[in-house]
């Protein structure tokens, strides 16, 4: 059976299909945004593969996989916490890690076909458009004692 995911997805619609949790304060009835540019989910940013296509490429021994519904998990937050999983419909999706990054920020790319989607338990879900993304850490600026100093967002 294929269930075709959409871009008017809520939140309580994406969790029932991929069995994957979100916490309770969340609003379930919420519609999912479906970007096709730059967007963030804590420690994670989605950028359009043709700004990044100068410093980031697959490398000989990338390994593509294809992203089931039940999710790929991406990156888990700091000390173990809750993960950030990709999920798309069967087959119309690719997951491709390791990649080079001159920017060493890189987890993979995603090439999807159809609306692909970010799930995490704190933040929720984010849509991505289909297309060919980069999908990496983000960074910020310390502050305090650590001030100008670049460091990974830690979720």
């Amino acid at each position: 059976m294929v269930i075709l995911m959409n871009s008017n997805m809520t939140l309580s619609a994406l969790t029932t299909l991929t069995g994957l949790d979100v916490f309770d304060y969340l609003d379930q009835e919420v519609s999912i945004p479906v970007i096709d540019g730059l967007q963030a989910q804590g420690d994670l940013i989605v950028i359009p593969f043709s700004l990044l296509a100068n410093i980031v490429a697959p490398l000989p021994w990338t390994r593509s996989v294809r992203v089931p519904l039940s999710g790929v998990e991406l990156l888990r937050s700091a000390a173990g916490g809750n993960p950030h999983s990709l999920v798309a419909d069967e087959g119309e999706c690719t997951w491709s890690t390791p990649v080079k990054d001159a920017r060493g920020l890189a987890l993979g790319m995603l090439d999807t076909r159809v609306t692909a989607y970010l799930i995490h338990p704190e933040h929720g879900a984010t849509g991505i458009a289909p297309g060919r993304y980069v999908i990496g850490r983000q960074q910020e600026r310390g502050v305090g004692r650590a001030r100008g100093a670049v460091m990974l967002v830690a979720d």
